[in-house]
């Protein structure tokens, strides 16, 4: 999400405009269910898909005006910036090599994060995992020192939906992913083990120093990876893997990290996002719940329900909006936010320590699994 203009908004809702999402498309309408839970934001305008009957069909769906249903985003800019009720900032969901925002290469994020920081507009990247009340709850303990020092950081995301070919049978989802020149220089490392490295990253604060890579393509004729084991060294002493899949059959969407360090350790699993178990050493391991006793702030702050009244992955993206939205009021409106929403909010930052752990495990990877440093 780019925040657009600088008036105050007052009480209303931002309007915004959507690029990509059109008809079929997955994650946008996951977005767009966000939106609408806390009613923060407005979705006015769409460049909903690059074929432009698609694109006014797909607007009419979802109840945007007909004079505001665009075939291509430059269109959208256009003639929103020319309204005097236009949008104020814009939601992109389209594949990765249709924005520039954090795709294929080190090199343009890297021009992005520039672009970002000379504009000092807001720039939020929805790794919407870190949304969920107990990962922050997670992050919250570490924080407080509950853990000591950190030693061990595992992060696994495990899928199966690549294990057949069926990239090459031109299935629009995998197709993409796995072309090296709409993809960049990897597959499932890039696709969703950066989610892995941004949860790890989130939750305790710390980005490693070195990689060292094993990529593997496990389907025969698939040009990129499908398989990413990283082994990590970080400056304090403490050690990582990370370990990304989507050949792993039984696995439909397994994401997981677990942090030990010398008095605690946690672990928490995005198939139970309710649940966080924090285990004392030498004591019985406590399993935290959302809404629950001996939960603190920062979960109660980003949950809705009651304990065992169940939230998940829809309002974790919907946390992400909702802090971003009152990241772009404050703005707006000329206050300085409050540090601990700023820190919530993946930013431009986030994306590009994303990047660099990309490249450097692919470096590593074309190097016989060497040691790497990541870029500064």
């Amino acid at each position: 999400m780019v925040h657009a203009t600088d008036d105050s908004i007052g009480g209303r809702r931002l309007r915004v405009g959507m690029v990509g999402g059109g008809r079929d498309a997955f994650i946008g309408a996951v977005h767009r269910l966000a939106i609408r839970l806390d009613d923060r934001i407005q979705l006015v305008a769409g460049a909903l898909s690059s074929d432009p009957e698609r694109a006014r069909l797909s607007a009419a769906d979802i109840g945007i005006a007909a004079d505001r249903a665009y075939s291509s985003y430059q269109q959208m800019a256009r003639a929103e910036a020319a309204r005097a009720d236009g949008i104020e900032a814009v939601v992109i969901v389209t594949p990765n090599h249709l924005h520039t925002p954090l795709s294929a290469t080190l090199a343009q994020a890297e021009e992005l994060a520039a672009v970002a920081a000379k504009s000092g507009l807001v720039f939020a990247v929805t790794f919407n995992n870190t949304g969920y009340a107990m990962v922050r709850e997670a992050r919250s303990l570490i924080a407080s020192g509950a853990l000591g020092k950190i030693r061990i950081i595992r992060a696994d995301y495990i899928q199966d939906w690549l294990t057949l070919p069926i990239d090459a049978d031109g299935q629009k989802q995998a197709e993409w992913r796995t072309d090296p020149e709409r993809a960049g220089r990897s597959a499932c490392l890039a696709d969703i083990g950066v989610h892995a490295f941004n949860l790890a990253r989130f939750v305790t604060d710390m980005v490693p120093n070195e990689v060292a890579a094993d990529l593997t393509t496990f389907v025969p004729g698939r040009r990129l990876d499908d398989n990413a084991h990283v082994m990590m060294r970080y400056a304090g002493g403490a050690r990582g893997v990370l370990v990304a899949s989507q050949v792993s059959p039984g696995n439909y969407n397994r994401l997981s990290l677990k942090v030990y360090g010398e008095k605690a350790g946690l672990e928490w699993f995005a198939h139970e996002p309710e649940v966080l178990r924090f285990s004392p050493f030498g004591e019985p391991t406590r399993i935290l719940t959302r809404g629950g006793p001996g939960v603190g702030a920062a979960a109660a702050s980003v949950s809705r329900m009651p304990a065992e009244h169940p939230e998940g992955y829809v309002e974790g993206f919907a946390n992400l909006y909702r802090d971003a939205a009152a990241l772009i009021v404050a703005r707006r409106a000329g206050r300085t936010p409050d540090p601990a929403l700023v820190a919530a909010v993946p930013s431009i930052h986030d994306g590009l320590a994303g990047m660099r752990f990309i490249e450097a495990a692919v470096d590593s990877h074309e190097n016989g699994g060497t040691w790497t440093t990541l870029a500064a």
